[in-house]
């Protein structure tokens, strides 16, 4: 799954060329490589004044979690990553990537089972997440895997959530006034007024997990043949769709193509102070879940100031601050919605326990079962 983060707050840019430290070579280092926009500036300042010794916090911003996922890859087998004018497009500020593993790294929780079977990551220390008792039991299962990935109750935890998001429909109200509704759930996607009014994103997991939730079923079903009605379902909700792209399927809601989007809060949530007339909601049945979490490469020494970095944006102020600043849920605070956040965002991220327990978070599935999602996607978008 690639998850874009294109339309940033200025909190997250200015982070771009965040170097903080007097630059001398005899100074520790600390190195962090994050996801664009998931960390505001002022977080890592602030958590520069909190430690005791001087450092020098080195934080480069990704546009992607994929590329992030590679490079991962290219500390463990870098006789596969010498393009070096790859790794320049996304790692910016810099002269050349990185030879030397950071010591910490965003990744997706879709990403983890993957960079724990390919042997990319290692576990953190149980003492490092400090936090752990104020997590969601959810969370905790999220990051508690084996060696080969898969969740287990009984195995080591790999990373440490510090934010997270959902899909959610995002609307024109100027375009529903004339209809006397609004939409609330999966299934007003398929009203006849919105036929051929909706842009989503370009993913067979999200799309074909929206088509399953409306029917009642899990995002992540692993043998499609065994809902009859699915196909029949997916390609009504086709000839709504007028667009898919997940890199621009917000711009033809903000033109007025189509009147309705499917996509990541991410994306969404930083769009709506520019464009008033446009509305966000949750699904009331449930949706997908995604996660930052921080994970450890593998070969990488802990040391106390990635352990303190992980510790420090767990706590609670630092992780309503997260959350206010990006405009995403935090694991933490995900009761606590700061008192100052003004509407429309409160509704998004204030965490409905009825719907968050109605939503799931993508798993990685079998290369079989990926196939059969993508073969099916493909098939219904061509008739």
């Amino acid at each position: 799954m690639q998850r874009r983060s294109f339309l940033m707050g200025a909190g997250g840019l200015a982070l771009s060329q965040m170097l903080v430290g007097c630059g001398n070579s005899n100074q520790t280092q600390f190195h962090i490589q994050l996801l664009k926009g998931s960390i505001p500036g002022q977080i890592v300042r602030q958590f520069q004044k909190s430690l005791q010794q001087k450092i020098e916090l080195n934080f480069t911003p990704v546009e992607q979690i994929q590329d992030l996922f590679k490079q991962l890859q290219g500390w463990q087998n870098p006789s596969k990553t010498t393009d070096e004018s790859f790794w320049s497009r996304f790692i910016p500020f810099r002269e050349s990537s990185p030879a030397v593993a950071s010591d910490l790294v965003t990744l997706g929780d879709y990403w983890l089972k993957a960079a724990i079977e390919q042997k990319l990551i290692q576990p953190l220390e149980e003492t490092e997440v400090k936090q752990w008792s104020a997590l969601d039991k959810r969370w905790q299962q999220l990051v508690t895997r084996n060696e080969q990935g898969n969740l287990d109750t009984q195995g080591k935890v790999w990373a440490a959530p510090y934010r997270w998001g959902s899909t959610i429909i995002i609307y024109n109200r100027q375009k529903f006034q004339s209809l006397g509704w609004t939409p609330e759930d999966w299934n007003d996607l398929w009203r006849d007024e919105l036929q051929d009014r909706i842009s989503v994103v370009n993913q067979s997991r999200e799309v074909i997990g929206l088509v399953l939730k409306k029917l009642g079923k899990s995002y992540n079903t692993e043998n499609l043949d065994t809902i009859p009605e699915l196909e029949n379902e997916l390609r009504k909700f086709n000839r709504q769709v007028k667009f898919y792209s997940s890199n621009h399927y917000l711009e033809p809601l903000i033109i007025g193509d189509t009147w309705l989007a499917v996509g990541w809060s991410s994306d969404i949530i930083p769009l709506l102070p520019r464009y008033p007339q446009l509305t966000a909601l949750v699904p009331k049945s449930g949706t997908a879940i995604w996660a930052d979490l921080w994970v450890r490469p593998k070969g990488v020494k802990q040391d106390t100031f990635s352990s303190q970095w992980v510790d420090f944006c767990l706590q609670p102020t630092i992780a309503e601050q997260i959350s206010l600043l990006t405009r995403s849920n935090s694991p933490i605070s995900s009761n606590n919605v700061p008192s100052d956040l003004q509407e429309p965002f409160k509704s998004l991220l204030q965490s409905n326990s009825e719907v968050f327990d109605k939503s799931e978070f993508l798993l990685s599935l079998s290369p079989s079962v990926i196939e059969q999602y993508e073969s099916l996607f493909a098939k219904i978008k061509q008739e």
